[in-house]
């Protein structure tokens, strides 16, 4: 009996030992990724911006600009390792009552590295990319202390999200990156001179610049951003580079209720992640191998009891007598 338990406890804790490495190292990376049925909404708020109005044909100051951003997974389009997401970003000036834009993305992305990847009818704005590198609506899970390629949708190509340190929102430390551009050329727009003091030219054709300063709070465990500060100027500059035509000045923040509903999913999530790559492997190797030693000490005293019996059998005779 006692060899019996002896080779069913060895038995399990070998058993439990082997699950605790499937559990970190094959079921983890199958298990932990991005979802391909995300649905989100983020809202991000402006104060006190100004812009040019085109249906006012001025320049409005002193609004407050609400950015909506919806994120919806495309689950067909997505499998095992990539997924598919649509953004759809509706800025509306709440002060005056106007819209102030209306933008979509298409992006897929590999579902651990968080890597943009070059199918699935990816989209920025109207128009279809095909070369997208870096990183883009997400950071990879497990992100690490350094600086990340991410694609900017204004410029078209990757720009560096260079990590700033950590900070603590709502009660969970993030990991900051920070995107800085100085002036950058993003095209040109064809207008009236009038609009931008010079009528007596019916129309004039002015550089567009674009100067930002993203900060993006992300979770390093599950790779997600849960908060956003995004100062942005846009302007139309004259041929000496000064500014002819503000066409956007805003600082856009994170809403407290979606930071905070943001972090409430991180922390969720966070938990999940701990639990199959820490927790669980750490109980079931724990467990096996405090089971394997039983088994092997049940299995060495048991021996040593039955050389024992062996060397000290009394013999009776007939009677009933000790022999010997």
């Amino acid at each position: 009996m006692r060899r019996i338990a002896a080779l069913v406890l060895s038995a399990l804790g070998a058993f439990l030992i082997v699950l605790a490495v499937i559990t970190r190292f094959v079921i983890v990376p199958e298990a932990v990724k991005f979802p391909l049925n995300e649905n989100s909404i983020s809202t991000l708020i402006a104060n006190n911006a100004s812009y040019f109005s085109p249906s006012k044909l001025t320049e409005l100051t002193g609004a407050q600009l609400q950015d909506t951003v919806t994120v919806q997974g495309d689950n067909a389009a997505g499998d095992t390792t990539r997924a598919v997401w649509n953004d759809f970003s509706y800025v509306y000036d709440t002060t005056n009552k106007l819209t102030y834009s209306y933008t979509y993305e298409r992006l897929a992305f590999d579902r651990r590295s968080a890597e943009l990847i070059n199918c699935c009818g990816t989209t920025v704005g109207t128009t279809s990319y095909l070369h997208l590198s870096g990183l883009g609506f997400v950071w990879p899970i497990g992100a690490q202390k350094k600086t990340y390629q991410y694609f900017d949708t204004t410029l078209l190509k990757p720009e560096p999200m260079v990590y700033a340190g950590t900070a603590v929102v709502n009660g969970l430390t993030t990991y900051k990156y920070v995107e800085t551009l100085s002036a950058l050329p993003t095209g040109s727009q064809t207008l009236p001179g009038s609009l931008v003091g010079q009528p007596a030219a019916p129309v004039v054709t002015l550089k567009q610049y674009n100067t930002s300063m993203t900060t993006e709070f992300v979770d390093p465990a599950t790779g997600a951003p849960v908060k956003a500060i995004s100062s942005q100027h846009m302007y139309l500059a004259d041929s000496s580079g000064s500014q002819a035509l503000n066409l956007l000045n805003a600082t856009f923040t994170t809403s407290p209720s979606s930071v905070a509903s943001n972090v409430q999913s991180a922390k969720h999530r966070d938990v999940e992640i701990q639990l199959l790559s820490v927790i669980l492997p750490v109980i079931f190797g724990l467990a096996g191998i405090i089971l394997l030693i039983t088994g092997i000490v049940l299995a060495a005293t048991g021996r040593r009891f039955d050389e024992y019996d062996d060397g000290y059998t009394d013999e009776y005779d007939e009677t009933g007598q000790v022999t010997a």
